[in-house]
């Protein structure tokens, strides 16, 4: 329902933060709350999660990690207040390559995290990153960032079509060669490459 919120953040707890925006102050669970500074503006990612007895707004950093926990959270035996615990450690590119790598050691030191959910989360996820980090989840990732808008959109196009990251990677090099006008030039070059 909500993609992000933008105001003031109004308060900042252990466990949520407040953003207040236009007169309405959102409780938002974080990861790590101390990432806001309280009466800063900031940009707030956010998802919503209906359960039968309550409703509640996690909060992310940047979309990447917004991507995480919408994949974490589709593991079994992962809820959202264990996906942020993971979250919390800020070590995504250690939480990625444990994942890529079968380290059940590295995961079992997150709250909750036994032996038996460990290897789910490595079953249910490998394969979902890409050699650079990011998710593949819905969202062009940051590592295809050129600076050339229309190639980023052409990009983007590629990826809500369902390409991996991967192939996207692939064809981005050649892609940043060409001098064309429009994203949809773009997309069909892509679409022509990846073919």
């Amino acid at each position: 329902m909500f993609e992000y919120l933008n105001g003031l953040i109004t308060s900042v707890t252990p466990s949520y933060i407040v953003v207040d925006v236009q007169g309405v102050g959102y409780k938002v669970q974080v990861a790590n709350p101390y990432r806001y500074e309280e009466n800063q503006e900031a940009r707030v990612y956010v998802e919503q999660i209906v359960r039968d007895n309550e409703q509640s707004l996690y909060g992310f950093y940047d979309l990447n990690e917004k991507n995480i926990f919408l994949h974490l959270i589709s593991v079994s035996g992962i809820g959202p207040k264990s996906a942020l615990a993971i979250l919390a450690g800020q070590d995504l590119q250690g939480l990625i390559h444990a994942i890529e790598n079968d380290d059940v050691k590295f995961l079992t030191k997150f709250p909750k995290i036994g032996k038996k959910t460990a290897q789910q989360i490595i079953l249910d996820l490998s394969g979902k990153f890409t050699a650079e980090g990011q998710m593949t989840l819905g969202e062009t990732p940051a590592v295809l960032s050129s600076g050339n808008q229309e190639l980023e959109d052409g990009l983007a196009a590629l990826d809500s079509l369902g390409y991996s990251a991967k192939e996207i990677s692939k064809v981005k090099s050649q892609l940043e060669k060409e001098n064309l006008k429009s994203a949809d030039e773009y997309l069909r070059a892509g679409l022509k490459l990846l073919s």
